[in-house]
């Protein structure tokens, strides 16, 4: 993560999921987020910051 790129890879986090729901295929289990975006992208764009909730797999 850079300070021009705050957008986290959600694949290389432990919380990521993917769901059954082929309208959401993406999820936090954080968050319980499920979504077509990255679970990262939509906390960024909620919360204004990066996803403070990254662990590395």
């Amino acid at each position: 993560m850079s300070p021009q790129n705050p957008i986290i890879n959600c694949f290389h986090c432990a919380h990521f999921v993917t769901t059954w729901e082929p309208k959401h295929p993406k999820g936090c289990a954080l968050f319980g987020i499920k979504t077509t975006l990255m679970p990262s992208v939509v906390v960024f764009n909620s919360t204004g910051e990066p996803c403070n909730g990254f662990v590395q797999k």
